[in-house]
């Protein structure tokens, strides 16, 4: 009789148990139910008053939800465009790089594809960091903005996109230049003609190579290289006449080949050139 007892009293138990949960469930989906889905506008704009406010990191999570929570609307789309200058805008370059790579890749007929293009590279471009150092950001950035410009001519980031080309090639061409008078500096010229003859070959419009014809002509003459001396000389004199490099040719030439008269063997090389 005990055992039948405490087998009855067991099932007693369990089945109010039971009855509990489910009203507990029945609770929780009423609560559910009942509870108000905020509208998408609504979540869209406190995501931009955010980024109004200067609240950049709030802004691209705020973004981010409204992504999750209306995965299939065109707000959602710009959200996810947002989500990344937001993270552009609070220097987590990481961050908005992966956002906008996702952006890109889901909608690339988008039209705002070009900005999209346009943000990254200028997340790689504000990481570029001095000569001294791995110029790795550097050639990112270059390859990102070129593709704004290949892929978008006629818009209206081509333009900056394209300034910022100039001055990032221009740099990259500084470092190379700097690697080259290192190796001079040292005598290790063999070393050191690659790095100039690069500038001249892949960063014609910089700055640079006026300089770097004038340092190959240095390390050839040293190497004892006088055609490739000349060569290059003639190059410098013909293409930058005005330049003080072509002068500091100019005089190496005259210190080393001075001959009878006032014409020395670089004048003669020129004359004879062109």
């Amino acid at each position: 009789m005990f055992n039948r007892h405490k087998l009855a009293t067991f099932f007693c138990l369990f089945a109010l148990l039971a009855l509990t949960a489910c009203a507990s469930d029945k609770k929780d989906d009423k609560d559910a139910a009942a509870e108000p889905q905020i509208p998408v506008e609504a979540m869209y704009n406190k995501a931009a008053n955010s980024l109004d406010s200067g609240e950049y990191s709030a802004a691209a999570k705020q973004f981010d939800d409204v992504d999750r929570s209306y995965p299939y609307s065109q707000w959602a789309t710009r959200s996810q465009l947002m989500s990344g200058y937001s993270q552009y805008k609070s220097v987590k370059y990481d961050e908005a790089i992966v956002a906008l790579d996702r952006f890109i890749e889901l909608h690339p007929g988008d039209n705002d594809a070009a900005y999209a293009y346009y943000l990254r590279g200028l997340c790689y471009y504000e990481q570029i960091s001095d000569v001294r150092r791995d110029q790795k950001m550097t050639q990112l950035a270059l390859d990102n903005l070129r593709q704004v410009v290949d892929r978008f001519p006629d818009s209206k980031y081509a333009r900056d996109a394209a300034l910022k080309i100039d001055l990032t090639t221009d740099h990259l061409a500084g470092k190379e230049m700097e690697i080259g008078r290192y190796y001079l500096e040292r005598k290790q010229y063999q070393a050191s003609i690659p790095r100039f003859q690069r500038v001249v070959d892949q960063f014609q419009t910089t700055t640079h190579v006026p300089e770097a014809l004038h340092r190959l002509t240095e390390a050839y003459l040293s190497l004892g290289l006088v055609d490739e001396a000349k060569k290059t000389a003639a190059i410098l004199g013909h293409n930058y006449p005005n330049s003080s490099w072509y002068k500091d040719s100019y005089r190496l030439f005259n210190k080393k080949y001075e001959q009878g008269g006032n014409q020395t063997l670089y004048d003669k090389t020129i004359a004879k050139m062109f």
